[in-house]
């Protein structure tokens, strides 16, 4: 009969930090639920992987960046006892005037990605990058417990496009993936944007649509209204809208307070981020309503005007063109309207449009137990 007893299978706990307890939570929930298989699959198969969750302790700080971060995430990683942790962040962070999409510490056996970073497809994004990381830490750490076949992780910067790897200077065993200063601009920008959940913008404005439809049907009626669209050409018409939409958004911006100012938490380049984010964002969810709004206006227009009516206003005759023109004046005027009831929105809904603006959800709490 044999002595020898079964191996026991090592055991590696991977924490995963969202902070802030806003959208990279949802990120961090979604990916905990299939990084164990992806871990098995990517990193190593002969190891019971275990990953936990967090968020809300630990805090975004803005004036120390991914430095401050990984500090934070290794005293929580000590605490917890995790043998690594990744945070998820949506700060949009710089090193070297060029965008950080990740960074590694194998002497804090931690690391952290910037989701904005990573562009629109974001979860696609970090399903491929955590695993990757997860194994450079524990390659870097020569962690005993992982077998040496399962030491030589693959290179992130082949998985994300237009990114490159450096080497840290005050840590051994620091790496940075830094993005390529125009593509890696642009992606950041996209991915701020995403990040800051234009949707969410757009529902919380529901009082200006409101507003905009009310200006809208007054104007209907107005038959003058009629003849002013009729005699603006195209550019005209398209300054208007512009002039409109413009507008809309400066007054959501100085209504609100929307306007993120440095000060000595948050630089001058990561206030002109948020600013563009928050710019961005709510660009996107006005052009959204106006165009449900200029929809909506050719719908009525239909029912309450008769081609007869018109015509003998305009004193020609008419077609289909004619009614979307009629919109077309009719919606941009009518985003004045809008950006005046605007005001009476939800303060804390529409602060949610703002890039820095980071409300404590009242769902979300501390899971430790993940």
């Amino acid at each position: 009969m044999s002595d020898e007893r079964p191996t026991e299978t090592p055991e590696i706990v991977v924490g995963l930090v969202a902070t802030p307890p806003d959208y990279p939570a949802l990120v961090a929930v979604r990916l905990t639920a299939e990084l164990a298989g992806r871990l098995a699959e990517r990193v190593h198969a002969d190891v019971r992987w275990t990953v936990r969750n967090g968020w809300g302790e630990v805090a975004p700080r803005r004036d120390g960046g991914a430095e401050a971060l990984l500090d934070d995430l290794a005293r929580r990683r000590t605490d917890e006892r995790w043998d690594v942790a990744i945070c998820l962040t949506d700060l949009p962070l710089h090193t070297e005037r060029v965008p950080l999409v990740a960074q590694t510490s194998a002497r804090r056996r931690v690391a952290m990605v910037s989701l904005p970073a990573l562009g629109l497809r974001q979860l696609r994004a970090v399903r491929a990058v955590v695993p990757d990381l997860v194994g450079r830490l524990l390659a870097d750490a020569s962690d005993e417990r992982l077998p040496p076949a399962g030491r030589a992780p693959a290179e992130l910067a082949r998985r994300v496009a237009a990114i490159r790897r450096t080497v840290g200077k005050g840590d051994a065993g620091e790496l940075r993936y830094v993005a390529s200063r125009l593509i890696g601009r642009v992606r950041l920008l996209t991915g701020m944007v995403k990040a800051n959940r234009p949707g969410r913008a757009l529902l919380g404005l529901s009082k200006l649509l409101v507003g905009a439809f009310g200006t809208a049907a007054f104007a209907l009626t107005n038959s003058t209204i009629w003849s002013v669209g009729d005699a603006l050409g195209g550019l005209r018409l398209t300054v208007i809208m512009v002039l409109g939409l413009t507008a809309l958004v400066a007054w959501l911006i100085v209504a609100h307070d929307l306007w993120e100012k440095p000060d000595r938490e948050t630089p001058a380049e990561l206030a002109r981020m948020f600013n563009l984010g928050t710019i961005l964002t709510l660009s996107l969810a006005t052009a959204v309503s106006y165009v449900v709004l200029f929809i909506g206006t050719v719908l009525a227009e239909a029912l309450l005007i008769d081609t007869s009516v018109l015509e003998q206003e305009l004193r020609r005759p008419v077609d289909f063109t004619d009614y979307l023109t009629l919109a077309w004046i009719i919606s941009s005027l009518a985003t004045v309207g809008g950006a005046i009831g605007s005001g009476l929105e939800d303060e804390e809904t529409v602060r949610a449009a703002a890039y820095g603006y980071h409300p404590e959800p009242g769902g979300w709490k501390d899971e430790r137990d993940g």
